[in-house]
Parts: structure tokens; sequence; C-alpha cells
């Protein structure tokens, strides 16, 4: 393996050491997978979706095995805001690197009082602590999605927000958007500092023996290799129309799909349903990045953001 490529990338402020996450809601909190191997070598970890108060998610089942990927409809289970910073945090901070936490909620008054909690709290974290707005969860009643459909609303979010925390701000983007690259543009002039992509497809699977859904929440978030091309095209498109940096995810299992994300303009990607049929994939993803660098023979992975784009001007 080649020991002089550069895999450090910048997204939002946040130095990483490499572009290799995983997505909010497949890693637990973070700490946990510790017990697998050595999540310092990650770029960052994110942290499970957050609300203010607790929510007990969706009824069961949550999730269902579909062709080429999965649904879930976990519906935002977690234990508060305050619980995330008490007992999460701490362990997190051992780590050594960045953690970035998905906030949620269901009104513009409740992100805004998390990400405020989440700031008071920003110095449990010394590698540093970054915020990624969920506006696209699609298996939960209120909130979320809607803001990702309406860039004015989500832009009144984004304006909220901003107003109370230095925090790095990156904004996670729905599939279900009208219009990607108005919405990337409306929260990027909102305050933005990064933007995510794409969240999971509303989808559902039918129990054809009892004739009912199979999923406890009716329908829930499709992810998987099934939307991997659907994912790259959005990030191929937004990346010619914002200055922000990307993370690219949706279907992420090898480090070939990686590259792609890469090379149609994400900074970073974000590993998520792979995660649940190989929890190493982060580190395999990581490996072949060296490699495929030492054999493009690029020094640093930043040369191959967006290597894939138009030429400006051209």
């Amino acid at each position: 393996m080649p020991d002089d490529v550069d895999l450090s990338v910048e997204v939002a402020g946040l130095r990483l050491k490499n572009p290799v996450l995983p997505a909010s809601g497949t890693f637990g909190y973070g700490h946990e997978p510790g017990a697998l191997f050595d999540v310092s070598r990650l770029g960052a970890v994110v942290v499970k979706g957050t609300t203010l108060r607790p929510r007990a998610g969706n009824p069961p089942p949550r999730i269902v095995e579909t062709t080429a990927g999965m649904l879930n409809s976990i519906g935002l289970e977690n234990p508060g805001v305050d619980a995330v910073v008490a007992e999460h945090l701490p362990l997190l901070a051992r780590l050594g690197v960045p953690v970035i936490v998905n906030v949620a909620g269901d009104t513009v008054d409740e992100y805004v009082e998390v990400v405020r909690r989440l700031d008071r709290a920003a110095g449990l974290i010394p590698a540093g602590l970054g915020l990624e707005l969920n506006i696209s969860c699609p298996n939960v009643e209120a909130g979320g999605l809607e803001f990702g459909r309406d860039p004015a609303l989500a832009a009144r979010l984004l304006g909220m927000v901003r107003a109370v925390t230095g925090l790095p701000l990156i904004v996670k983007l729905s599939p279900h958007s009208p219009d990607v690259v108005a919405m990337g543009r409306a929260v990027q002039d909102a305050g933005a500092d990064a933007i995510s992509l794409v969240n999971t497809m509303v989808g559902m699977a039918i129990d054809i023996w009892r004739r009912r859904p199979v999923l406890g929440g009716i329908t829930g978030g499709l992810s998987g290799p099934a939307i991997k091309p659907m994912a790259v095209a959005m990030v191929y498109e937004l990346a010619q129309h914002v200055d922000v940096p990307l993370i690219g995810m949706g279907g992420i299992a090898t480090w070939q799909d990686a590259v792609e994300f890469i090379l149609a303009g994400a900074s970073a990607v974000a590993v998520g349903s792979a995660l649940f049929a190989n929890p190493l994939a982060p580190l395999e993803i990581i490996d072949g990045l060296v490699d495929y660098c030492g054999a493009q023979k690029v020094s640093s992975v930043r040369e191959l953001i967006g290597a894939a784009l138009p030429r400006r001007g051209s």
C-alpha cells in the first residue's frame, strides 16, 4: 500500500484525516463500534439523529431487506439531546476525530434549541464538533422532510440556526427535493458550510401472505446500492452549482463506489447500509482509496474531487 498518499480533506471547516465517514443512523452514537475496530481511523464520526426530547421511534418491524437495498422506518428513536451531550459526547471525545451530530426536529424552534445545546457542548470535542441538519428524513410524520422540499423553508431554518451557533453546519438533502440545485443554493446562501446528499428515498414493502405492509410505519427510507446511480447524479449536478463542500452518500459499499462520488464532486463520502452487512467497509474503502490514488499516480485525494465534472469555461 502506498504510504505517500494524502487522504486528508477539509469539510465545513473540519479537518478530516480521510474522506470516509459513517452515515447517520447506521453507526449508533459512534463509539460503540470501537469493540470491532479502531474508530479513530475514520475521517469523522457521525452521530444518529438527535432531537430535543427523547423519541420512542416507530412501531416494529422497522427494517426489511429489499432487492439491492433495505427499507428502514426507525423514526428517529433517540434519548434526546441532553442525554447525547451527557452520555455520548464524552466517550466520543476520546476517539480523537471530529464528531458530527445529526440534528432533527418537528419545528424550527426545536432545531434551534437542539443546536443551541450542542453549541454549548462544543468544548467536549477537541477534534471539532459539527452539526448535520436533517431536513430530509422520510420516516417521521412531521418536520424533517417538509423543510427539505421547500427552499424558502429550508433557508429560514438555516438562518435561525446560524444565528445561534458558529459551529460547522452541514445540511442533509432529500432525493425528493423538486429541485436539488435550488435547494442547495438556498441553504448555501442561508449559511450552510457543507451539504450532504442524498438521504433515503421513500419506499414500501408488502407482505403478500398477510396482505399488509411489512413495516410498522407503513413506509420507510430506501437505501443501499439501488439508489446509488441517482445519488451520484445528484452530487454531480449540485457540484456544478454550489461552492460549499459536498458529502456524498447513497449505496456506497466499496472503494470503487466512493471514487465515483468523489469524481462527481464529493469532498467526502458516507457509508450507510453497507455497515449492516460489513462493519469493516469504511476501513476497506480507506485502504482502497490509498491504492487507487497510488495506481493513478495521484499524491492527494483532493486532486480527484470533481475530476469528472465539466471543465468550467469549456
